[in-house]
């Protein structure tokens, strides 16, 4: 995995709407370093390194959360479609309410007692990944004038070393905030329809959980857009 810079559909380091890409943007050019066998080696077996896959964000606590229960599913694939196997994915997202575990976030939305928002999942033979969660909420950001951002799932990829880290943002189709959100805005069209997942019947469990699918493509003309870091709680 490689962050690739000139991609077409990756959002640019400065995007004047994304209000704090102002101030940390880099001013001068970036400078490619080559990667040695130290970036691009790393420890075999997450599972012993990570401890158990944590795919069910349900279950964590002593009762179930509040919200809609969903199930995400996917592979994470090359640049030719091959399967990408043994990747971590680790998730991070806000509750029901719209509301994260985290000291900054202070608006007048509930905690939820039964929802941290934090899992890992690993990726099997064939690539695919499966987690179980709750559809997060909108929530205000301060970016502008009545600035809410849309539902998403954060979703942060390690490759066979910690130095090839992705990071990028799950939407979901439907939703009228993404027309207006300048992180989602910062990716152009029609690269943007590659962060939202599709409502999968397939995918759904029947009198229990909604189901969503959502496929990674780490390179190449259909490359997912990845962001060079995460600014976003």
């Amino acid at each position: 995995m490689s962050y690739a810079h000139d991609d077409a559909g990756s959002p640019p380091a400065l995007f004047p709407d994304y209000g704090s890409t102002r101030t940390r943007a880099p001013m001068q050019a970036p400078l490619r370093v080559p990667q040695t066998r130290t970036e691009t080696t790393g420890p075999t077996g997450w599972e012993r390194l990570m401890g158990p896959a944590l795919a069910d964000l349900t279950t964590q606590h002593a009762g179930a959360p509040q919200g809609q229960r969903i199930i995400v599913a996917g592979r994470v694939l090359d640049e030719d479609g091959h399967a990408v196997p043994n990747t971590v994915m680790e998730i991070w997202q806000a509750n029901a309410a719209g509301r994260y575990i985290h000291a900054k976030d202070q608006w007048d939305a509930p905690h939820d007692p039964n929802f941290t928002g934090a899992g890992r999942v690993v990726t099997d033979a064939q690539g695919r990944y499966r987690f179980v969660t709750v559809r997060p909420g909108a929530y205000p950001w301060g970016n502008h004038r009545n600035a809410w951002r849309p539902a998403h799932i954060h979703l942060s990829l390690l490759g066979p070393a910690f130095a090839t880290r992705l990071v990028t943002q799950l939407y979901f189709p439907d939703d009228p905030l993404i027309e207006i959100d300048p992180i989602a805005n910062a990716v152009p069209m029609p690269y943007r329809q590659r962060l939202v997942a599709r409502f999968d019947m397939d995918v759904t469990e029947p009198n229990w959980a909604l189901g969503y699918r959502f496929d990674v493509v780490l390179k190449g003309r259909d490359q997912t857009p990845f962001e060079e870091d995460d600014h976003d709680h």
